[in-house]
């Protein structure tokens, strides 16, 4: 599959899998700043074509744990319409910002683009039964 991307940025850095076996490409920071919620929004500097009937999902990478940064949307959504630059916003959990933060040029951020299946929602009086039934969270155990 080939998804094309355009730089609008002059910084900006195509998404890379580090390994073959990777499951999400990593994005690169290229600029910072802060939004009128306080939030730290890191742009990669980057515009995806994603195409009909697929899904862009932003994740956190795993070095977030080296941070004091929380993914603020946890997980991002960028559908297919979207050609705007992908963004990701944080929220410092320390508020202070003195456990470490992106830099610009660190990969701050992955992608994955999966199809999107097609769905109908339909209104029902009745479910069926399970063995769960109603039972919500812990209701399994820990």
């Amino acid at each position: 599959m080939e998804i094309k991307v355009k730089k609008i940025n002059e910084n900006a850095t195509l998404p890379t899998f580090s390994h073959e076996s990777d499951g999400c490409a990593d994005l690169t920071a290229v600029r910072e700043w802060r939004d009128e919620w306080g939030n730290l929004c890191i742009g990669t500097g980057l515009a995806f074509e994603i195409p009909n009937g697929y899904v862009g999902l932003l994740f956190a990478r795993s070095s977030i744990s080296k941070t004091c940064l929380m993914l603020r949307n946890h997980v991002g959504v960028i559908d297919a319409g979207y050609r705007g630059e992908v963004i990701f916003k944080f929220q410092e959990s320390d508020g202070l910002g003195t456990y470490g933060t992106y830099k610009l040029g660190d990969r701050v951020g992955q992608i994955m683009i999966i199809p999107r299946p097609k769905i109908n929602y339909i209104e029902a009086d009745e479910l069926s039964d399970t063995a769960r039934s109603e039972g919500g969270f812990g209701s399994t155990g820990v």
